[in-house]
């Protein structure tokens, strides 16, 4: 009836491999398997870390890749989104976000113009450690007012029509302003803006307030445009980036 040296060693070597299996088993529960990708040096890296790109009106899922060597230590993606809408955009951001990053450790977001407006209004409580804004919408009410006022549309013609189509083609929406009227942002991400001072579709007084009740930081590029598009522009917003990491 006495065990042997053999069996001890037999017997405790297979107690460490279900104990490495079951450790493994765990890892993988708690949904942080780290991604591994082939670096520009062709050395392989453990990715932990992800850029979710989000673009603005007329881009798309592609632009993702300026940003892959100003954030080397991460994955980087675009989010091809089909909202049109901030209640869409409540609805789809949300679950398509934590979906995207789920194996990830880290979050970071990079959103452009209206696109950063419907990651502000649908990402508040979502796993983010940091925001990069480029001419963030911030103040949709404003803008609507504003594309009334180009066009001569009063608010009551609005309310009665529903819908009115502007001279360049734009669709000025009543549902849509009653929507942002009752639905204010409410933004708790660090958050980095850059914001170009020719901006036509923001204000500097309005951005300037949304960074200061947000306490995001603000980059202003004198003479820049809400489009940032240029070889000097996209300089500017590179240098901002790598600044703001």
């Amino acid at each position: 009836g006495s065990v042997t040296r053999k069996e001890i060693r037999s017997g405790f070597l297979g107690y460490r491999a279900v104990s490495a299996r079951r450790g493994r088993r765990k890892d993988c529960r708690k949904g942080l398997r780290k991604i591994q990708r082939e670096s520009s040096t062709g050395r392989r890296e453990i990715m932990d870390k992800i850029a979710v790109y989000i673009h603005g009106k007329d881009g798309n899922v592609n632009e993702a890749e300026h940003y892959k060597p100003l954030f080397p230590q991460y994955d980087v993606k675009g989010f091809d989104y089909k909202a049109q809408t901030p209640w869409e955009a409540k609805k789809e951001f949300p679950s398509a976000i934590r979906s995207l990053c789920k194996e990830y450790e880290s979050v970071t977001l990079i959103a452009n113009s209206i696109g950063a407006y419907f990651a502000l209004h649908s990402l508040a409580g979502q796993r983010i450690e940091k925001a990069f804004l480029i001419s963030p919408i911030v103040d949709m009410e404003e803008l609507i007012i504003q594309m009334m006022a180009q066009a001569g549309i009063t608010e009551g013609e609005l309310e009665k029509r529903k819908e009115i189509y502007t001279s360049c083609g734009e669709k000025i929406s009543w549902e849509y302003l009653c929507y942002v009227r009752k639905n204010p942002l409410a933004w708790n991400i660090p958050t980095e803006v850059l914001y170009g001072e020719s901006d036509h579709m923001t204000s500097c007084e309005t951005i300037s307030a949304f960074a200061s009740l947000t306490g995001a930081g603000l980059t202003v590029m004198k003479g820049g445009e809400h489009w940032f598009h240029t070889k000097e522009q996209m300089a500017f917003l590179d240098a901002w980036i790598k600044r703001s990491q």
